[in-house]
C-alpha cells in the first residue's frame, strides 16, 4: 500500500509540474503560436498546420499505457537542453527570425521531456514532438530555392509526356508553349506543398504501423515520389486538356 501510495503521489506530482510547465509555455509562446495560427490561414503552403498539433497529440495518445510502464528517472542535464531553447527564443526574436522563434518551442519541448520524465520518455516522445516541424513554414528563402529547381523538373516531366499523346508542346523553363495557348508552371505548382503534406502524412503512417524498421523508413520517403507522379500527372492533365 505504501508503494502504491508513493507511485500515485510522484504521478500527481509530474501532472502537477505538467500543468505548470503548459502554462508558462502557454504564456510565453501566445504571441509567436497567434501568429503561426494566422500563417496557416494566409499561406496555402502550410494550411495543413491546424492538424499537426493534433496529431502529434494522438500520437502520444496511442503510446498512453507504454507511457505509463515506464520509470520516470528525471535528468538535470535536460535543463541546458531548455536553456538553448530560449536562448535561440531570444536571439531570433532579436533577429526576427519567425522560423527559429517557432523551432525554439521544440527544443524546449525536448528538454522538458528529459528534464521532468527522463530519457526513457524522451525517446518515446521524440517523435511526436520533432513532428511539430512540419507545422512551422520554412523560410521564403529555402522554399524558393527548392520551389524554382521543382517548377523546372515538372515542367520538363510534363512536356516529355504530353509529347506521348503527339501533341506539339514547346517548353522555355518553366513556360509550356502550345498551339493555342501557353501554361506557366508557377511556384503554387512545383509540387513542393504537395511533397510537405505528402512528407507529414507519411509520417504519421510510418509511426502507426506496424511494419519493420526498413518498411517503415521506405513508406516515410516514398512521399517524394507519390509527392512527384501525381503533380506530373495533374500538370499533364491540365496540358492535354
Amino acid at each position: 500500500m505504501k508503494i502504491v501510495s508513493t507511485i500515485e503521489e510522484t504521478d500527481r506530482k509530474v501532472v502537477f509540474s505538467l500543468m505548470l510547465v503548459s502554462g508558462a509555455l502557454t504564456i510565453l509562446y501566445y504571441p509567436i503560436l497567434e501568429l503561426l495560427f494566422t500563417d496557416w490561414g494566409e499561406n496555402d503552403n502550410y494550411s495543413h498546420g491546424y492538424f499537426i498539433p493534433l496529431l502529434s497529440g494522438y500520437m502520444v495518445y496511442t503510446m498512453r499505457e507504454i507511457l505509463r510502464e515506464q520509470k520516470l528517472q528525471p535528468v538535470n542535464s535536460g535543463i541546458f537542453v531548455i536553456a538553448l531553447g530560449l536562448i535561440i527564443l531570444v536571439v531570433s526574436k532579436i533577429g526576427s527570425e519567425f522560423f527559429l522563434q517557432r523551432a525554439s518551442l521544440i527544443v524546449v519541448l525536448l528538454g522538458l521531456a528529459l528534464f521532468l520524465l527522463g530519457k526513457l520518455h524522451l525517446k518515446l516522445l521524440i517523435v511526436p514532438i520533432l513532428y511539430l516541424l512540419f507545422m512551422i513554414p520554412l523560410p521564403a528563402i529555402i522554399w524558393n530555392k527548392f520551389a524554382f529547381p521543382l517548377q523546372l523538373f515538372g515542367s520538363y516531366l510534363t512536356e516529355q509526356t504530353v509529347r506521348l499523346f503527339g501533341i506539339p508542346i514547346y517548353r522555355e523553363g518553366n513556360v509550356l508553349h502550345l498551339v493555342e495557348t501557353t501554361l506557366e508552371v508557377v511556384a503554387a505548382c512545383s509540387g513542393l506543398r504537395s511533397l510537405v503534406t505528402m512528407f507529414a502524412f507519411s509520417s504519421l503512417l510510418a509511426f502507426l504501423s506496424l511494419l519493420p524498421t526498413w518498411k517503415r523508413w521506405f513508406l516515410f520517403f516514398s512521399a517524394v515520389p507519390t509527392a512527384i507522379i501525381a503533380n506530373i500527372i495533374r500538370l499533364s492533365i491540365t496540358a492535354l486538356l
